[in-house]
């Protein structure tokens, strides 16, 4: 298992009970979090990029590099609805966010991993659409993030953003109002789980929040109230400058918080207003891209000095990066993939893939797998030499969820036809003999 991923998720015996004072946990708690945070294994997709947050699968994995709608298909099954959040893949389960467009519903749905079958279907929310957002937007683009014994979701509801936690079985342990939001572009920042602590931002025109979340209670620990600037990327923790830290990027700004506590580690004015795209890290830099108003994507030293290691006009607006053996790959909105050298930003290469990307990459031992939104993925090599195409696969025609990829399987959400015609279906993609 990987060591930043252990460190992560390591039951933490101090939890704030505002800015900066703890008290002692109980044990019976602090083993209980150790012991449900522990079993978000790397052959599971726990959450938002994948067991270690940064898009990496684990390198072990042998998925098919060939698929079809009759070829290395497991299992297809029909999603109700309409989301562009990821599956979340944990032990036998999978969950998923999605919304009844036309009835006003955002729910939870719960399959079996083996067979597709649908388990079960909670309705978190009933009404209070806020239908102002871009056409790509949906009303249940967050990820949920899963920690083994509960669900953690993010909706746009009635004008305020909201987190709900649900048990295995679907049924709601707590939810928490997280700030009220003026919607500009939409909403679809997913949580994130450190410790004992469910962490979410709620970035908007009116001023939202980063704020973090007793994950028995749904109490808010702490939180820091946020430029009134409309901003749709996920808080994510990484292992960087030799410390986790809680990382956020757009309102103009990069912050970095401790994850426990809240405090602010250092802030400097080095993004764009509007980034979708989640900061990845190669230990001393962190990356950062966006798209409004201007095109750029950014390195930055991550040790307080307030730092601009390199940047360039690139606009990565949606997707977000890879970190690789001391290379950043992106592949930008408009379908070109660029590798660059982490450490400089000098450009290694760049080639034309071909349509409009709203996923992220996912890198999976030395391959990166990149879908487009007419459901054609791209498997090339992670190489600093060159970019070696390796194979082209079709699935679905309208795809705007993020790949994920555990124990040799894919499992892609996609759709297909328009209007009232379209449906959502989650692919199985692998060998029935895994």
């Amino acid at each position: 298992m990987h060591q930043p991923f252990v460190r992560r998720l390591a039951a933490l015996a101090l939890i704030a009970v505002g800015f900066c004072s703890f008290t002692v946990l109980p044990e019976s708690i602090a083993a209980e979090l150790k012991t449900s945070a522990a079993s978000a294994a790397t052959a599971d997709w726990p959450w938002w990029r994948g067991p270690t947050s940064d898009g990496i699968a684990a390198a072990d994995q042998q998925p098919p590099l060939r698929w079809s709608e009759t070829e290395n298909i497991v299992w297809r099954t029909k999603v109700p609805g309409r989301g562009h959040a990821s599956p979340t893949i944990v032990g036998k389960r999978i969950f998923l966010a999605t919304a009844n467009e036309q009835q006003e519903v955002q729910s939870i749905l719960c399959y079996d991993r083996s067979t597709g079958r649908a388990l079960w279907k909670v309705d978190v929310h009933s009404g209070g659409f806020d239908r102002r957002g871009h056409q790509k937007s949906s009303q249940a683009s967050a990820t949920v993030a899963c920690d083994g014994q509960r669900i953690f979701a993010n909706f746009l509801h009635d004008g305020a953003v909201y987190t709900a936690a649900l048990d295995l079985d679907g049924q709601k342990v707590w939810e928490t109002k997280i700030s009220e939001f003026t919607t500009h572009q939409g909403f679809g920042s997913s949580p994130a789980i450190y410790g004992p602590l469910v962490i979410v931002s709620a970035d908007n025109k009116a001023g939202g929040v980063i704020a973090a979340l007793d994950r028995r209670t749904g109490k808010i620990v702490w939180q820091h109230d946020r430029p009134q600037l409309p901003n749709y990327t996920s808080p994510i923790v990484l292992p960087v400058a030799g410390r986790d830290q809680l990382l956020l990027a757009g309102c103009d700004t990069i912050s970095s918080f401790e994850p426990l506590s809240g405090k602010r580690l250092w802030e400097i004015e080095g993004s764009t207003t509007e980034c979708v795209g989640t900061i990845v890290s190669d230990g001393e830099r962190v990356f950062a891209s966006g798209g409004y108003p201007k095109k750029l994507t950014v390195a930055v030293k991550a040790d307080g000095s307030g730092t601009v290691a390199w940047q360039n006009e690139t606009r990565t607006y949606v997707p977000s990066m890879l970190v690789h053996d001391a290379c950043l790959y992106t592949v930008t909105d408009a379908g070109i993939a660029f590798c660059w050298k982490s450490s400089t930003g000098e450009e290694l290469w760049k080639a034309r893939l071909g349509g409009t990307f709203n996923t992220s990459p996912v890198l999976v031992g030395e391959k990166i797998f990149a879908t487009n939104q007419e459901g054609r993925t791209f498997i090339f090599k992670a190489s600093p030499s060159a970019y070696e195409p390796i194979a082209e696969n079709q699935l679905g025609e309208d795809v705007y969820a993020t790949p994920v990829f555990c124990a040799n399987r894919i499992y892609m959400r996609v759709a297909k036809g328009a209007g009232d015609a379209r449906q959502e279906w989650l692919y199985c993609i692998g060998s029935k003999a895994d």
